[in-house]
């Protein structure tokens, strides 16, 4: 029992001790936590993450597309600011290469045109390309210049049918937010960073109209230069062959009796035909030109294409997504989905190149204009009119 009491002394002092060290580490610890916080940048991204961490727990309506935008909103976040930055890179990245190929037919293929064209095929050139060109450069600069549209951020009586999550702001109808201008869109498509714009309500006429005119262009410059492409490209090739191989002509019999050779010499170096650095210039321009516009012209020639269903459709690239989801769901409960915004074919396309008269097809279509579409993009009928009822 003594032993015991004795023993008993002895253990408390050794926790007594172990607590005391404990409690200097801690100290220790806490003292150097204080001496070396991390800059107040990684402190604040720091909690970011946490943020979004958290947000995946966010109540019990979470689903897949929460959790995919809270785990991917950092890569999207990136991917905006960079096509933001880049935005005039790929606006001078357009005007410099149409340059470039507006520079290769006025320098080079005009010229052969008016040397060895008939008069009825300069004519159609001349007619059809500068009338192209007309149209490009008008609805590029329209489509560049002209804003799409924005919802009012003030207080009105405009019908809704959400709030943006983003702007904090009621959105109309057809009305998505674009992370990369930051604001809401009105019928809204898409962001063209070639166009450093959102496409949208007031320009989506002029964007498809560039496209259209663009493809045309380019199609034309491929179809038209092709042979001209060939001659070009089999020329270079022809020339790279002669300077390697460098071939002579054999002298014998009576040529090397009269001494027309130094002593030893049996082959005779025949001068290379005359090729300048311009006629390889014009040859290398020609090629530059073909697949250039060959590779465009494909291209934005399957965009093209793509828009103008979607213009059937009387729907844009957003709402194709949406409506096909909608598809899908109704389509379970044994329901047909249906467009509202959707006239029927010609009438969508009247709709959206603002034809009202049978002159709009000329004034308006075949010819640049500036006419505005109808509607303010902030409210839609719903299936106004029947079939064809627009006098065509």
């Amino acid at each position: 029992m003594v032993g015991a009491m004795h023993i008993f002394p002895e253990t408390m002092r050794c926790h007594s001790s172990l607590l005391h060290l404990l409690c200097c580490l801690r100290l220790r610890v806490c003292t150097r936590k204080c001496r070396f916080r991390p800059p107040l940048l990684l402190r604040e991204l720091w909690a970011y993450v946490k943020l979004v961490l958290q947000s995946l727990q966010y109540n019990s309506l979470t689903n897949s597309d929460v959790v995919f935008d809270s785990v991917f909103e950092p890569v999207f976040w990136t991917v905006d600011r960079i096509t933001r930055w880049f935005g005039m890179v790929f606006v001078c990245l357009v005007v410099v290469l149409t340059s470039s190929i507006l520079v290769i037919c006025y320098m080079i293929l005009l010229p052969m045109v008016f040397a060895t064209y008939h008069p009825a095929w300069i004519t159609w050139h001349l007619f059809y390309g500068h009338w192209n060109l007309v149209m490009i450069i008008f609805h590029y600069y329209k489509a560049t210049k002209t804003s799409p549209g924005y919802p009012p951020i003030v207080k009105n009586d405009i019908p809704f049918v959400s709030v943006c999550k983003k702007c904090i702001i009621p959105k109309p109808a057809r009305t998505h937010h674009c992370g990369i201008c930051n604001r809401c869109i009105l019928k809204m498509d898409h962001h063209c960073p070639w166009l450093n714009n959102c496409v949208g309500h007031f320009n989506q006429r002029y964007f498809f109209c560039f496209c259209l005119a663009m493809s045309m262009g380019c199609m034309y410059c491929s179809i038209s230069g092709r042979n001209l492409f060939l001659d070009a490209y089999n020329t270079l090739e022809r020339f790279k062959h002669m300077d390697g191989e460098r071939p002579g002509v054999p002298v014998t019999g009576m040529g090397l009796l009269i001494g027309i050779l130094p002593s030893g010499q049996t082959n005779y170096q025949t001068p290379s035909p005359p090729y300048t650095f311009r006629d390889r210039m014009v040859h290398k321009s020609i090629i530059y030109m073909w697949v250039l516009t060959s590779t465009v012209g494909v291209a934005l020639g399957g965009l093209t294409v793509w828009h103008a269903v979607l213009i059937s459709r009387g729907e844009t690239s957003i709402e194709r997504h949406i409506n096909f989801k909608e598809t899908k769901r109704l389509a379970k409960r044994g329901k047909v989905y249906k467009n509202p915004f959707s006239y029927g074919k010609l009438n969508n396309w009247k709709v959206f190149l603002g034809v009202q008269k049978r002159s709009h097809w000329l004034t308006r279509v075949l010819l640049p204009s500036g006419h505005p579409p109808p509607g303010d993009g902030l409210t839609w009928d719903v299936l106004p009119f029947k079939r064809d009822s627009i006098a065509v």
